[in-house]
């Protein structure tokens, strides 16, 4: 089969097209899937770059999860996995085969019941991912869809909308308050502005100029600019003084402190991205004197991922697809990714699928 291996730690150029893969063959418990489509996530880049540091030395090179990686040269990566199931292991009914799937990328290594994300793992990471024309997958990992929306649509939802959700139930989101947003325009910080409308919750986003008007499009209360010289004042003015309950960051970097004290006394604060810069300063007098609660968060719960299947079926989240590239145009659709100049989710399809049902969205 053609998939993209990632051969080690690097540089574009460690991302490799390759069309002798073997198909792999579906474990008892296990389900095959033909894919149709992949969604792309900063995870993806900062495990190739070996860019998560470790806790003695943040520019170390090391993987997710840090010094107890499972990562293994060559993988396929891609976590946002949609397609269909063509065949089945032991203990997985027949009549699953011919199913359209969405998959839980998480790999829990706990039992069923117990919402603890210590062990986590994911597909992608800890065993074979969807950028490939097949992947063999947990078979109670993929969820049945049948949302009329297309694959591609549907592939916009995984990593990104988990993440956000998870954010969300951590930080106890609740209806009528309001949550700050930050990277509002990229894959999680769209899904958190859909996700905090669906808790009835009222959100504000910050962006980068030309994005204002797509981010009030799909539920955005109120957008201001990143580059404000005066963060803290231009909020207060954007809310009319009304209080921030909830900061959901995904840039942190140089405006991490401004965001604490945008918040209200007890308000809580929550992150799972730091593309503005992973190390940042921190007054602890405006952590304790305002008696602030910081939430890290990373994927999200089996309870987290059932909810967002069925806010899909609902209709509650729209898809936010800017578009879409062939599986061997990996390297152009990872450079626009990471240019971070576009909205919403880029997906990436199979050579094969695009060829059979041509470009599902240019």
């Amino acid at each position: 089969m053609r998939a993209i291996q990632l051969t080690g730690h690097g540089g574009l150029d460690k991302l490799v097209y390759r069309q002798d893969v073997p198909v792999p063959q579906p474990a008892a418990g296990e389900v095959l899937i033909r894919v149709s489509a992949c969604g792309m996530n900063n995870t993806d880049v900062w495990v190739r770059e070996g860019a998560y540091g470790s806790e003695t030395d943040p520019g170390a090179v090391s993987t997710w999860r840090r010094g107890r990686s499972t990562l293994e040269f060559p993988r396929i990566q891609g976590t946002d996995t949609v397609g269909e199931i063509v065949a089945v292991g032991d203990g997985v009914p027949e009549h699953r085969i011919g199913e359209r799937v969405i998959v839980d990328f998480s790999l829990y290594n706990r039992p069923e019941g117990d919402d603890s994300l210590a062990d986590i793992d994911y597909i992608g990471h800890g065993r074979d991912g969807g950028y490939a024309e097949y992947t063999a997958v947990p078979a109670e990992n993929a969820y049945h869809v049948t949302s009329d929306i297309s694959d591609a649509e549907l592939a916009t939802f995984c990593c990104a909308y988990l993440t956000a959700e998870q954010m969300l139930e951590r930080s106890r989101l609740s209806a009528g308050e309001r949550v700050l947003v930050t990277g509002a325009s990229g894959g999680v910080g769209s899904a958190i502005i859909q996700l905090a409308r669906v808790r009835g919750a009222i959100p504000y986003a910050v962006t980068s100029k030309g994005k204002e008007q797509a981010l009030k499009d799909i539920g955005a209360e109120d957008v201001i600019l990143r580059d404000e010289p005066d963060l803290v004042s231009a909020v207060e003015r954007m809310v009319d003084g009304q209080p921030i309950d909830v900061v959901a960051d995904l840039v942190a970097g140089s405006m991490f402190n401004d965001l604490l004290r945008i918040l209200k006394p007890e308000g809580r604060y929550s992150t799972a991205g730091a593309i503005g810069g992973a190390v940042v300063e921190l007054d602890l007098r405006t952590m304790y004197l305002k008696q602030l609660e910081l939430h890290g968060s990373s994927q999200g719960t089996r309870t987290s991922f059932r909810r967002l299947v069925d806010y899909i079926q609902e209709g509650r989240i729209k898809p936010l697809l800017d578009r879409t590239f062939k599986l061997s145009d990996f390297h152009r659709a990872q450079e626009t990714f990471m240019s971070k100049t576009y909205i919403g989710k880029l997906v990436v399809v199979p050579d094969s699928q695009w060829e059979e049902k041509g470009a599902p969205h240019a």
